[in-house]
């Protein structure tokens, strides 16, 4: 099982290869999801790539942020550069990138990044279709739904076996960029998660999640199917890293981990202990914690001292053959890997030097200290005439040149032709769509809309009465979170196509991929992260007929997108903040309260988060913002429909809002125009 280890910087990354890691992920100057690690220059990353190959250990690179529209030839232009190392894969989140690199560099391993929400078997699959060799897995997994991935599509799976737990799942947290305008799918994240946020009950910070450690469990993750063991840590000092790295790596050999590294694990960085709650399938209040003053003071420099001798000298990982041949004037040293890489160092013979026998000659050849090589096989005549020093100095001349060859590479081909930019936009119209949480919300004005989406679990028996009352047709919202719940929404999409309903808007590649499996028609809602021209393109090449763009965006950034598939944004509602498998309201007493009404969380300024939750929390938990998007009165350009979303209002509260952006009168409740002004950064 590989051991993937973060790497922060330098310093982290020899931590990570001398204490054992198979292969490192890290970020280069620009568009990796950690902006504020110390990452990578480009001549650092060529440096960086050469130490790992000569090692044997691989090198993952994270692109994995969402691209604005002017950003896509800059980040081509770098993945080019990686491809010239190379690297041995790429990190990407963006599907315009995505689609673009599959084009560009066929032969660059792509890896789906934990930001692209993958949670489901189909949405594993849609993206293994598509060109992916491996995907990084939603941390919210738990063992078994793990396995239902790896049984039902080939591509390499990724799991995170250590390290901090963000409470949305990645790539729906949009509470940074909300509050602060620093998106987290930027590499911008602020943590606003673990700030003072109350539930009834609670303690006060419940957002935040202890960190994940299931080292132990490690052997039951590769038999669910992962071939990966991931280690978060990217903004951890090097001493973290290597303490991670060197348990991941005994778990993996089958050897008994120390108590006392497992102790010192913990010392370097926790909160409150460490949790196995999501592999486990154990979610509610054990999972939360916080960074206690003694979690702090754990990271003694006695501690650090001893973290630090695991990375002290080169790991001997590199198995090699040496061997010292004669000629009639000359000896040579041959190392050999077992890649078929060879190097010989030659000398003239010293017809005066005594005979040593062949064990003293062994003896030499296997001194490879202070190297990453190993000596596994040797070879040597009975005797032969040489000195010590002069043989040893032969030995250290191969070594050398073998390393030397093998930090080099073959570049990956990559096209070089500029990428063109879809033709400019041209709304035939403006329509105007509805999203209801439930139907008791509808009212008199809502029959002026183009569409209503409702969510998935309506009754058949509500959706006839609004067609035979005259309201618009209706799109079915699926579920933004499906973990395990792949096969029940399935059967809930084919008992409503049954009785006529085929639209259904998307959250998530799942969602996406089970509407192509079932033959519906499938709506991008804003969850897809959709932020450049070349995304839309290629979710109209998934089949999505229309897509509503993420509401990080600017307005500008927006109206000026380019391409053929129809684009809205939301216009009115509370914008999700979060999304969430394990509920923050549960992190009480009483744990899951079995909500009949949406609860809230309050913050340090006194404000009030709506908390909702699908099917008792089975279809996913969100997060709500404070107050209401209101983009009354703007000019929405380049959109083809805006889209209003209802969480809390009463069906008086739904017919004054659409009374209002329809002119009738200012809305009389506080507001926020978000981010479309301004953008996120």
């Amino acid at each position: 099982m590989e051991i993937l280890a973060p790497a922060g910087g330098p310093e982290a990354l020899q931590a990570a290869v001398f204490a054992g890691a198979d292969a490192v992920y890290l970020g280069g100057p620009a568009f990796g999801a950690r902006a504020s690690a110390r990452n990578f220059s480009r001549e650092e990353l060529r440096e960086a790539v050469s130490f790992c190959r000569q090692r044997g250990v691989r090198v993952h690179v994270t692109v994995n942020t969402l691209l604005r529209e002017g950003e896509m030839e800059q980040a081509l232009e770098f993945v080019a550069f990686l491809c010239s190392l190379p690297v041995d894969a790429v990190l990407v989140q963006d599907m315009g990138l995505f689609s673009l690199l599959r084009e560009k560099a066929p032969g660059l391993p792509l890896h789906c990044s934990t930001q692209m929400s993958l949670h489901t078997p189909l949405g594993a699959k849609l993206l293994y279709d598509a060109g992916a060799s491996r995907v990084v897995l939603s941390r919210e997994l738990s063992l078994e739904e793990t396995g239902e991935i790896a049984r039902a599509c080939p591509v390499e799976l990724e799991s995170f076996v250590h390290g901090a737990l963000c409470m949305s799942v990645s790539g729906q947290c949009y509470f940074s960029a909300l509050l602060g305008g620093r998106s987290g799918n930027r590499g911008m994240c602020a943590q606003t998660c673990r700030l003072p946020f109350a539930a009834p009950g609670g303690t006060g910070h419940d957002l935040s999640l202890k960190d994940l450690s299931f080292i132990p469990g490690m052997g039951r993750l590769e038999k669910a199917g992962v071939c990966s063991a991931k280690i978060e840590g990217r903004m951890k000092r090097p001493e973290y890293v290597a303490a991670a790295v060197s348990a991941c790596r005994r778990a993996a050999d089958g050897e008994e981990i120390p108590p006392e590294l497992l102790q010192n694990l913990e010392a370097v960085f926790s909160r409150s202990g460490f949790t196995q709650g999501y592999p486990a399938g154990k979610r509610g209040r054990e999972m939360f914690g916080v960074r206690r003053k003694e979690d702090v003071t754990g990271a003694t420099e006695k501690v650090l001292s001893s973290l630090r001798g695991l990375y002290r000298g080169e790991n001997q990982r590199v198995p090699v053959s040496l061997s010292l041949s004669l000629s009639e004037n000359s000896l040579t040293v041959t190392v050999r890997d077992r890649e078929g890489r060879h190097a010989c160092a030659t000398a003239a013979m010293d017809t005066q030097a005594p005979s040593l026998p062949r064990e003293r000659i062994l003896q030499q050849l296997k001194k490879t200290g202070g190297t990453p090589f190993l000596a596994e096989e040797l070879r040597a005549p009975q005797e032969a005439p040489v000195r010590v020093a002069q043989l040893n100095a032969l030995r250290r001349q191969a070594l050398e040149e073998l390393l030397q060859m093998r930090g080099q590479g073959t570049p990956i081909p990559f096209a070089q032709e500029p990428v063109e930019r879809p033709a400019r936009h041209q709304p035939a119209g403006f329509s105007l769509r509805g999203a209801f949480s439930r139907v008791e919300q509808l009212c008199p004005e809502a029959k002026g809309l183009d569409a209503l989406l409702l969510p998935l679990e309506t009754s058949l028996d509500d959706l006839k009465r609004l067609g035979e009352e005259g309201y618009p047709p209706v799109l079915l919202e699926l579920p933004r979170a499906m973990f395990g719940e792949e096969k029940a929404v399935g059967q809930e999409m084919e008992a409503k196509m049954a009785a006529g309903f085929q639209d259904f808007t998307c959250g998530n590649l799942g969602a996406l991929a089970l509407c192509r499996e079932l033959g519906a028609k499938a709506h991008g809602s804003f969850s897809l992260n959709i932020w450049n021209s070349w995304a839309l393109e290629a979710f109209r090449k998934l089949g999505l007929a229309d897509a509503e763009l993420s509401f990080e965006l600017a307005g500008r950034e927006a109206g000026a997108l380019g391409g053929s598939l129809p684009r809205g944004m939301m216009v009115y509602g509370r914008q999700a903040a979060m999304l969430t498998r394990n509920c923050p309201l549960a992190n009480g007493p009483k744990g899951c309260l079995h909500c009949k009404t949406p609860g809230a969380l309050t913050d340090r300024m006194g404000k009030s988060f709506p908390v909702m939750c699908r099917k008792g929390g089975r279809w996913g938990i969100e997060v709500f913002n404070s107050v209401p998007l209101w983009l009354g009165g703007l000019p929405l350009t380049g959109l083809d429909f805006g889209i209003f979303r209802f969480t809390l209002e009463n069906s008086a509260e739904c017919g004054r809002v659409l009374s209002c952006f329809s002119g009738d009168g200012a809305l009389d409740a506080p507001f926020t125009r978000g981010l479309y002004r301004r953008g996120a950064e």
